[in-house]
């Protein structure tokens, strides 16, 4: 039988704490976001009433449909590669876009939230692997799209997100990890005007422990909730 959304919801933030214990840290400096791509809007309500807060969606069309249901009193977060195109519907839709790869979805972000009178906060996605097939900044060129967005006045730059080549193995993944969190205090250290490297979006449902270890303050987590996806 399978288990209930909120028993999974409950194995994990056991897991995050065990994780965080191991290398020292508070586990409440670790956010658990729900990745719902495909997942029917009554599951996520499930979610919402085991307290999970915070969900991300890859799709503009689905969130669309989703948020209309659940409304905008939990926090939504923009996880999939994002045409330029559709940034006139996220800054009405979404909290923070964690996949700001170029400088042109950038300025489009910023023309959409400046019409619309606010700042949109927004992640810089960064390609560590350099992996042909992931979205993504590649990291050498990572610190100057960071500049040219933080120049925009209606786009706040709150941190990096990444997502490594699918491995097996999580310890495999450590090593993508580990150089977001270099690249992030690289940034720090650059003092960029209007910056701040309070978020480190990385690991997800097989690897969100080693994640954790290496820093991670967002873990994207939707299989080990909702279960496969049909």
């Amino acid at each position: 039988m399978n288990k209930s959304i909120t028993a999974n919801i409950n194995e994990i933030k056991h897991r995050i704490g065990v994780a965080a214990a191991r290398c020292g840290r508070d586990p409440h400096t670790v956010k658990l976001m729900a990745a719902t791509k495909t997942v029917a809007p009554e599951r996520i309500k499930e979610a919402v009433d085991a307290g999970i807060t915070l969900f991300g969606e890859n799709y503009v069309q689905e969130a669309k449909e989703k948020i209309a249901l659940l409304g905008k009193n939990i926090q939504w977060h923009m996880i999939g590669h994002l045409q330029t195109n559709k940034a006139k519907y996220v800054v009405h839709l979404f909290d923070c876009v964690q996949s700001v790869d170029r400088v042109e979805l950038a300025l489009e972000l910023d023309k959409r939230a400046r019409l619309a009178g606010y700042k949109i906060n927004a992640l810089i996605e960064v390609n560590v692997s350099g992996e042909q097939t992931k979205s993504g900044v590649p990291a050498p060129e990572a610190i100057e799209l960071v500049k040219k967005t933080a120049a925009l006045e209606n786009i706040s730059v709150r941190g990096l997100m990444t997502m490594p080549p699918y491995c097996e193995i999580p310890e495999d993944s450590r090593p993508h990890f580990r150089e977001l969190k270099k690249l992030s205090r690289q940034i720090s250290d650059a003092q960029i005007p209007g910056v701040r490297m309070d978020e480190l979006s990385m690991g997800m449902t097989d690897d969100f422990e080693v994640a954790i270890e290496e820093g991670a303050t967002i873990i994207r987590v939707g299989r080990a909730i909702f279960g496969e996806r049909k």
